[in-house]
Formats: C-alpha cells, structure tokens, sequence
C-alpha cells in the first residue's frame, strides 16, 4: 500500500466506528509502537483477496513430472533474448 498514514491501535480502539466506515472505502492501516501491525478492510475487498490467493496456486519443481521438467528444461526464450539464453547454457 503506497503512503498510507497509519492510525495508532488506541486511536483505532476509540474510534471504530469511523474507521469502519472509513474502510469501506479504502484499507487502514493500524499500528502500534510507530510500526503498522494491519489492516482493516472491508468485507468486499477482503472476499477478493480470498479469491485471488484461491484462484493463484503455487508448487515446486519437485511436485512436476519428469516429463514436464524435461520439457521447461529443453526451452529458451525468444531470439531477441539471445545473450540471456547463453548465460542460462553456461556450465
């Protein structure tokens, strides 16, 4: 999140209300000690964040099939990226 002024924990505590409105709209940030510790969101931004981590799955290389490792391993980029295929041929 770009420059977002963060509010402190007891300023949060004492005011919910606003900041619950004011997260409708927009995240805030919460700190505590002058460090941010989260942030409050709303319901719907908070459902597409559970949607997006959904829908991105990650793995590891050890998790792909011999053939598939084959595969990525025998590729190389584009001709106009050359000089970075040779840096990945050098052994």
């Amino acid at each position: 999140m770009a420059n977002v002024e963060a509010v402190p924990a007891s300023e949060f505590i004492r005011n919910f209300g606003r900041y619950r409105m004011d997260a409708q709209r927009q995240a805030v940030a919460v700190s505590s000690h002058g460090r941010i510790t989260g942030y409050f969101v709303g319901p719907d931004e908070y459902e597409a964040f559970k949607r997006f981590q959904e829908s991105h799955q990650s793995f590891t290389t050890a998790e792909l099939p011999e053939g598939k490792v084959c595969d990525i391993a025998s590729t190389g980029m584009d001709s106009q990226h050359d000089h970075l295929n040779a840096l990945l041929n050098q052994k």
